[in-house]
C-alpha cells in the first residue's frame, strides 16, 4: 500500500461502497468513475523579465571635487572655532557684568557712608568760626567772558591712504581673521 501510494496510485475509496458513503462528494455511482471535486488551481503569472541594467565602471575622483570637500571641511572648523571662541567671549561678558553690577551696589554702599563720616555743614561751621576760613567778598569773585565764537582742532587723525586695489584686498584680510 505504501508503494501504491508513493506511485499515485492509490484510492482511498475504492473498497468503499455506495451506501457506505452515501452523502459525500465523492461517491460511487453504478460503476461509473468516481467524482471528486478537482482543486482550484490559479494560472501561472508569468514572471516579468527584467531588462539588464549596465553599470558604469568607477571612475576617478575629481581634483576640484576633493579641493571642494577640503575648503567645507576647513570652513566648517572655522566655523566651530568662532562659535568656541565666542561662548567663551558671552560667558566673560556675563561674569563681567555681574562683577560690574556688584561694584555698583558695593559703590553706592561707600559713598552714603564718605557722605556720613564728613558732614560738610559741620566742616564749615567749625572752619568759620574760629576765622580762618570766611565767605568770599564781591570783589574776589572773577567773571569769564565767553561771548567770542569756539574753535576746535583735532589732532591725529589717520590719514587716508590711497593704496588701492592691494590695500583694500589687506584691509579685508585683517578684517576676516580678526572675526576668526
Amino acid at each position: 500500500m505504501a508503494s501504491a501510494v508513493r506511485r499515485g496510485s492509490y484510492d482511498p475509496y475504492r473498497n468503499l461502497t455506495y451506501s457506505a458513503y452515501d452523502g459525500s462528494a465523492a461517491r460511487v455511482l453504478d460503476g461509473e468513475e468516481i467524482l471528486r471535486p478537482e482543486p482550484r488551481v490559479r494560472p501561472r503569472q508569468q514572471e516579468l523579465a527584467r531588462p539588464k541594467v549596465h553599470t558604469r565602471e568607477a571612475g576617478k575622483v575629481s581634483l576640484f571635487a576633493v579641493t571642494g570637500f577640503a575648503a567645507v571641511a576647513v570652513l566648517a572648523v572655522f566655523i566651530i572655532m568662532s562659535y568656541v571662541q565666542l561662548s567663551t567671549v558671552s560667558s566673560e561678558v556675563v561674569s563681567l557684568s555681574n562683577e560690574m553690577t556688584r561694584l555698583q551696589s558695593e559703590e553706592a554702599v561707600l559713598r552714603a557712608r564718605y557722605e556720613l563720616a564728613y558732614d560738610v555743614g559741620a566742616i564749615e561751621s567749625a572752619v568759620t568760626a574760629d576765622g580762618s576760613m570766611s565767605r568770599p567778598q564781591l570783589g574776589q569773585m572773577v567773571y569769564v567772558d565767553m561771548t567770542e565764537p569756539d574753535s576746535v582742532v583735532i589732532y591725529d587723525q589717520p590719514q587716508e591712504s590711497d593704496g588701492g586695489f592691494l590695500e583694500a584686498v589687506r584691509e579685508m584680510a585683517d578684517n576676516i581673521l580678526a572675526y576668526f
